[in-house]
Protein backbone atom coordinates (compact mmCIF):
# COMPACT_ATOMS: atom_id res chain seq x y z
CA UNK A 1 0.00 0.00 0.00
CA UNK A 2 1.53 3.66 -1.28
CA UNK A 3 2.21 5.85 1.89
CA UNK A 4 -0.60 8.46 2.62
CA UNK A 5 0.52 12.07 2.00
CA UNK A 6 -1.18 14.46 4.66
CA UNK A 7 -3.24 17.05 2.10
CA UNK A 8 -5.16 19.01 3.29
CA UNK A 9 -6.45 20.96 0.16
CA UNK A 10 -7.83 18.00 -1.01
CA UNK A 11 -11.29 18.70 -0.59
CA UNK A 12 -14.40 17.35 -2.46
CA UNK A 13 -14.82 20.63 -3.65
CA UNK A 14 -10.81 20.64 -5.30
CA UNK A 15 -9.86 17.01 -6.01
CA UNK A 16 -9.38 17.67 -9.68
CA UNK A 17 -6.71 16.11 -12.06
CA UNK A 18 -5.00 19.76 -12.89
CA UNK A 19 -4.84 20.17 -8.63
CA UNK A 20 -2.91 16.82 -7.86
CA UNK A 21 0.74 16.51 -8.19
CA UNK A 22 2.75 14.35 -10.83
CA UNK A 23 3.34 10.89 -9.27
CA UNK A 24 0.04 11.27 -6.78
CA UNK A 25 -3.61 10.04 -6.63
CA UNK A 26 -6.72 10.90 -4.54
CA UNK A 27 -7.08 8.53 -1.87
CA UNK A 28 -9.57 8.01 0.92
CA UNK A 29 -9.89 5.61 3.59
CA UNK A 30 -11.54 5.91 7.27
CA UNK A 31 -9.05 8.64 8.46
CA UNK A 32 -10.57 11.12 5.28
CA UNK A 33 -8.96 12.08 1.81
CA UNK A 34 -5.86 12.85 1.41
CA UNK A 35 -2.91 12.00 -1.13
CA UNK A 36 -1.32 8.48 -2.21
CA UNK A 37 1.90 8.48 -3.38
CA UNK A 38 2.14 6.18 -6.38
CA UNK A 39 5.93 5.51 -7.56
CA UNK A 40 4.63 4.92 -11.10
CA UNK A 41 2.54 1.68 -9.44
CA UNK A 42 -0.96 1.61 -10.00
CA UNK A 43 -2.92 2.69 -7.17
CA UNK A 44 -4.97 -0.16 -4.98
CA UNK A 45 -8.12 2.09 -4.53
CA UNK A 46 -9.71 4.48 -6.35
CA UNK A 47 -7.66 6.94 -8.34
CA UNK A 48 -8.15 10.43 -10.11
CA UNK A 49 -9.74 7.98 -12.96
CA UNK A 50 -13.79 8.48 -12.68
CA UNK A 51 -13.95 4.56 -12.99
CA UNK A 52 -12.36 1.49 -10.98
CA UNK A 53 -10.03 -0.99 -12.70
CA UNK A 54 -10.25 -3.28 -9.23
CA UNK A 55 -12.18 -4.47 -6.27
CA UNK A 56 -10.88 -5.92 -3.00
CA UNK A 57 -13.78 -8.18 -3.08
CA UNK A 58 -13.17 -10.07 -6.27
CA UNK A 59 -8.74 -10.53 -6.17
CA UNK A 60 -8.41 -11.38 -9.60
CA UNK A 61 -9.10 -7.82 -10.27
CA UNK A 62 -6.59 -6.85 -7.98
CA UNK A 63 -3.99 -9.48 -9.36
CA UNK A 64 -4.38 -8.68 -13.05
CA UNK A 65 -5.03 -4.80 -13.38
CA UNK A 66 -5.27 -3.38 -16.87
CA UNK A 67 -3.04 -0.77 -18.62
CA UNK A 68 -4.44 2.65 -17.74
CA UNK A 69 -2.88 5.58 -20.39
CA UNK A 70 -2.02 8.66 -17.75
CA UNK A 71 -2.72 11.77 -19.52
CA UNK A 72 1.16 12.94 -20.37
CA UNK A 73 1.26 9.78 -22.60
CA UNK A 74 3.02 9.19 -25.76
CA UNK A 75 0.05 6.79 -26.81
CA UNK A 76 -2.95 8.25 -27.89
CA UNK A 77 -6.45 6.32 -28.35
CA UNK A 78 -4.84 3.21 -26.59
CA UNK A 79 -8.00 1.80 -27.29
CA UNK A 80 -8.42 2.29 -31.14
CA UNK A 81 -7.07 -0.64 -32.61
CA UNK A 82 -3.83 0.63 -35.59
CA UNK A 83 -4.43 -1.01 -38.67
CA UNK A 84 -0.66 -0.94 -40.19
CA UNK A 85 1.60 -0.33 -36.89
CA UNK A 86 2.21 -2.07 -33.97
CA UNK A 87 1.88 1.41 -31.02
CA UNK A 88 3.16 0.68 -28.11
CA UNK A 89 3.33 3.66 -25.32
CA UNK A 90 7.28 2.95 -25.69
CA UNK A 91 6.80 3.39 -29.88
CA UNK A 92 3.81 4.82 -30.35
CA UNK A 93 4.43 4.89 -34.22
CA UNK A 94 5.50 1.78 -34.95
CA UNK A 95 9.14 0.16 -35.68
CA UNK A 96 11.29 2.45 -37.96
CA UNK A 97 14.37 0.24 -37.64
CA UNK A 98 14.99 -0.47 -41.45
CA UNK A 99 11.93 1.47 -42.46
CA UNK A 100 9.88 -1.46 -41.47
CA UNK A 101 6.86 0.89 -41.12
CA UNK A 102 7.26 2.77 -43.92
CA UNK A 103 8.06 -0.16 -46.24
CA UNK A 104 4.66 -2.10 -44.96
CA UNK A 105 2.27 0.70 -44.84
CA UNK A 106 -0.10 -0.99 -47.33
CA UNK A 107 -0.65 -4.35 -45.27
CA UNK A 108 -2.22 -4.82 -42.23
CA UNK A 109 0.08 -5.96 -38.79
CA UNK A 110 -1.37 -9.13 -39.24
CA UNK A 111 -0.19 -9.16 -42.77
CA UNK A 112 3.26 -7.64 -41.69
CA UNK A 113 3.51 -10.61 -38.98
CA UNK A 114 3.36 -13.64 -42.01
CA UNK A 115 5.55 -10.87 -44.27
CA UNK A 116 8.63 -12.71 -43.84
CA UNK A 117 7.82 -16.02 -44.79
CA UNK A 118 6.99 -14.47 -48.00
CA UNK A 119 10.30 -14.31 -49.27
CA UNK A 120 9.40 -13.62 -53.34
CA UNK A 121 6.35 -11.05 -52.90
CA UNK A 122 3.87 -13.41 -54.13
CA UNK A 123 1.61 -13.07 -51.47
CA UNK A 124 1.41 -16.92 -50.72
CA UNK A 125 3.37 -18.71 -47.93
CA UNK A 126 3.94 -22.34 -49.27
CA UNK A 127 5.24 -24.77 -46.75
CA UNK A 128 8.81 -24.73 -48.29
CA UNK A 129 8.95 -20.95 -47.58
CA UNK A 130 8.36 -21.94 -44.00
CA UNK A 131 10.75 -24.05 -43.38
CA UNK A 132 13.32 -22.23 -45.20
CA UNK A 133 12.21 -19.30 -42.94
CA UNK A 134 13.02 -21.43 -40.09
CA UNK A 135 16.16 -22.49 -41.13
CA UNK A 136 17.60 -18.71 -41.77
CA UNK A 137 16.98 -18.79 -37.92
CA UNK A 138 19.76 -21.72 -37.06
CA UNK A 139 16.88 -24.31 -36.13
CA UNK A 140 17.79 -27.61 -37.16
CA UNK A 141 15.75 -29.23 -39.64
CA UNK A 142 12.99 -31.23 -37.21
CA UNK A 143 12.04 -28.55 -35.73
CA UNK A 144 11.85 -26.80 -38.91
CA UNK A 145 10.01 -29.39 -40.33
CA UNK A 146 7.71 -29.24 -37.10
CA UNK A 147 7.04 -25.81 -37.33
CA UNK A 148 6.56 -25.85 -41.01
CA UNK A 149 3.84 -28.37 -40.12
CA UNK A 150 2.42 -26.81 -37.59
CA UNK A 151 1.96 -23.85 -39.22
CA UNK A 152 1.01 -24.81 -43.16
CA UNK A 153 -1.54 -27.75 -41.69
CA UNK A 154 -3.13 -25.39 -39.63
CA UNK A 155 -3.36 -22.04 -41.31
CA UNK A 156 -3.66 -22.60 -44.60
CA UNK A 157 -7.44 -23.85 -44.70
CA UNK A 158 -9.03 -20.40 -43.34
CA UNK A 159 -6.68 -18.18 -45.69
CA UNK A 160 -8.34 -20.72 -48.84
CA UNK A 161 -10.17 -18.41 -50.90
CA UNK A 162 -11.93 -21.22 -52.25
CA UNK A 163 -14.56 -23.51 -49.99
CA UNK A 164 -12.11 -26.62 -50.26
CA UNK A 165 -8.85 -27.05 -48.68
CA UNK A 166 -5.37 -26.13 -50.48
CA UNK A 167 -3.58 -29.68 -51.62
CA UNK A 168 -0.58 -27.54 -51.19
CA UNK A 169 -1.41 -26.39 -48.20
CA UNK A 170 -0.46 -22.80 -49.00
CA UNK A 171 -1.32 -19.43 -46.66
CA UNK A 172 -2.59 -16.27 -48.79
CA UNK A 173 -1.14 -13.11 -46.55
CA UNK A 174 -4.44 -11.46 -48.02
CA UNK A 175 -7.01 -13.55 -45.82
CA UNK A 176 -4.49 -13.90 -42.74
CA UNK A 177 -6.90 -12.25 -40.61
CA UNK A 178 -9.16 -15.48 -40.85
CA UNK A 179 -6.83 -17.00 -38.64
CA UNK A 180 -7.89 -15.24 -35.98
CA UNK A 181 -8.61 -17.44 -32.83
CA UNK A 182 -9.51 -17.14 -29.08
CA UNK A 183 -7.52 -17.87 -25.83
CA UNK A 184 -4.57 -15.84 -26.87
CA UNK A 185 -3.73 -12.13 -26.10
CA UNK A 186 -6.67 -10.52 -28.50
CA UNK A 187 -3.65 -8.05 -29.43
CA UNK A 188 -4.97 -8.71 -33.32
CA UNK A 189 -8.61 -7.42 -34.01
CA UNK A 190 -10.87 -9.64 -36.40
CA UNK A 191 -9.50 -7.78 -39.25
CA UNK A 192 -5.94 -8.24 -38.44
CA UNK A 193 -5.44 -4.14 -37.11
CA UNK A 194 -3.40 -3.40 -33.74
CA UNK A 195 -4.97 -3.13 -30.61
CA UNK A 196 -1.76 -1.38 -28.21
CA UNK A 197 -4.62 -1.45 -25.17
CA UNK A 198 -4.35 -5.38 -25.43
CA UNK A 199 -0.73 -5.51 -25.87
CA UNK A 200 -0.84 -3.81 -23.00
CA UNK A 201 -2.84 -4.78 -20.61
CA UNK A 202 -0.71 -8.49 -21.39
CA UNK A 203 2.21 -6.77 -19.84
CA UNK A 204 0.55 -4.76 -16.85
CA UNK A 205 -1.52 -7.69 -16.09
CA UNK A 206 1.25 -10.70 -16.19
CA UNK A 207 4.53 -8.46 -15.75
CA UNK A 208 5.05 -9.58 -12.20
CA UNK A 209 7.48 -7.79 -10.94
CA UNK A 210 7.41 -5.13 -13.01
CA UNK A 211 10.64 -5.99 -15.14
CA UNK A 212 9.81 -4.88 -18.51
CA UNK A 213 8.90 -8.61 -19.76
CA UNK A 214 7.44 -11.49 -18.99
CA UNK A 215 9.67 -15.16 -17.83
CA UNK A 216 8.44 -18.40 -18.30
CA UNK A 217 6.31 -18.66 -15.29
CA UNK A 218 4.84 -15.15 -16.19
CA UNK A 219 4.17 -16.90 -19.64
CA UNK A 220 2.46 -19.45 -18.10
CA UNK A 221 0.05 -17.44 -16.09
CA UNK A 222 -0.40 -15.84 -19.04
CA UNK A 223 -1.66 -18.70 -21.08
CA UNK A 224 -4.06 -19.37 -18.10
CA UNK A 225 -4.98 -16.50 -17.62
CA UNK A 226 -6.08 -16.15 -21.26
CA UNK A 227 -8.14 -18.93 -21.60
CA UNK A 228 -11.55 -19.85 -23.42
CA UNK A 229 -13.80 -22.20 -22.10
CA UNK A 230 -13.62 -25.19 -24.35
CA UNK A 231 -11.65 -23.73 -26.60
CA UNK A 232 -9.31 -26.48 -27.21
CA UNK A 233 -8.11 -25.10 -30.53
CA UNK A 234 -7.36 -21.56 -28.70
CA UNK A 235 -5.30 -23.10 -26.09
CA UNK A 236 -3.26 -24.93 -28.08
CA UNK A 237 -2.36 -22.27 -30.32
CA UNK A 238 -1.47 -20.09 -27.87
CA UNK A 239 0.81 -22.23 -26.28
CA UNK A 240 2.77 -23.48 -29.38
CA UNK A 241 2.65 -19.45 -30.52
CA UNK A 242 4.23 -18.45 -26.97
CA UNK A 243 6.65 -21.60 -26.87
CA UNK A 244 7.95 -20.42 -30.88
CA UNK A 245 8.48 -17.00 -29.48
CA UNK A 246 10.56 -18.17 -26.53
CA UNK A 247 13.01 -20.45 -28.50
CA UNK A 248 13.38 -17.53 -31.44
CA UNK A 249 14.25 -15.29 -29.01
CA UNK A 250 15.93 -17.31 -26.02
CA UNK A 251 16.60 -14.69 -23.59
CA UNK A 252 19.74 -14.87 -21.66
CA UNK A 253 18.08 -14.02 -18.70
CA UNK A 254 15.01 -15.55 -18.78
CA UNK A 255 12.62 -13.02 -20.02
CA UNK A 256 10.66 -12.08 -22.92
CA UNK A 257 11.54 -8.74 -23.64
CA UNK A 258 8.63 -6.43 -24.01
CA UNK A 259 9.73 -4.43 -27.03
CA UNK A 260 11.02 -8.15 -28.61
CA UNK A 261 7.49 -9.50 -28.00
CA UNK A 262 6.09 -6.26 -29.56
CA UNK A 263 8.21 -6.69 -32.83
CA UNK A 264 6.85 -10.72 -33.11
CA UNK A 265 3.35 -9.04 -33.34
CA UNK A 266 4.76 -6.71 -36.43
CA UNK A 267 7.12 -9.09 -37.41
CA UNK A 268 10.13 -7.32 -38.31
CA UNK A 269 12.18 -9.51 -35.73
CA UNK A 270 12.18 -12.47 -37.51
CA UNK A 271 14.42 -10.58 -40.15
CA UNK A 272 16.22 -8.93 -38.08
CA UNK A 273 16.82 -12.21 -35.98
CA UNK A 274 17.43 -14.20 -39.41
CA UNK A 275 20.29 -11.58 -39.99
CA UNK A 276 21.57 -12.03 -36.42
CA UNK A 277 22.31 -15.63 -37.39
CA UNK A 278 24.18 -14.91 -40.17
CA UNK A 279 26.31 -12.46 -38.67
CA UNK A 280 26.84 -15.10 -35.79
CA UNK A 281 27.39 -17.96 -38.91
CA UNK A 282 29.93 -15.79 -40.51
CA UNK A 283 31.90 -15.04 -37.57
CA UNK A 284 32.49 -18.50 -36.51
CA UNK A 285 33.58 -19.64 -39.86
CA UNK A 286 36.31 -16.47 -40.12
CA UNK A 287 37.33 -17.52 -36.67
CA UNK A 288 37.53 -21.27 -37.35
CA UNK A 289 39.49 -20.50 -40.74
CA UNK A 290 41.44 -18.16 -38.46
CA UNK A 291 42.17 -20.87 -36.00
CA UNK A 292 43.50 -23.49 -39.38
CA UNK A 293 45.25 -21.26 -40.69
CA UNK A 294 47.55 -20.65 -38.04
CA UNK A 295 47.76 -24.37 -37.45
CA UNK A 296 49.06 -25.01 -40.63
CA UNK A 297 51.32 -21.78 -40.13
CA UNK A 298 52.29 -23.78 -36.94
CA UNK A 299 53.46 -26.81 -38.83
CA UNK A 300 55.22 -25.08 -41.17
CA UNK A 301 57.45 -23.43 -38.95
CA UNK A 302 58.80 -26.81 -37.18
Amino acid sequence: MPEIASFAAVTAGEAKPENIPKGHVIHANKDGVGLAQTDGVAPTDDSVKPYKTALPNVPVTVERRPFVPQEDEKLVDAGTARVNIAATKEEPNGTHENNWAERHENQTVVQQHTAYWDADGDGIIWPLDTYRGCRRWGWNPILSLIAMALINLNLSYPTSPSILPDPFFRIHIARMHKNKHGSDSMTFDNEGRFRPQNFEDLFAKYDDGNKGGLDMWDLLRAWRGQMFVWDFFGWSAAFFEWLATYLLIWPEDGVLRKEDVRRIFDGSIFEWKAHEYERKKTAKGSKSAKGKMNGKNGQKNR
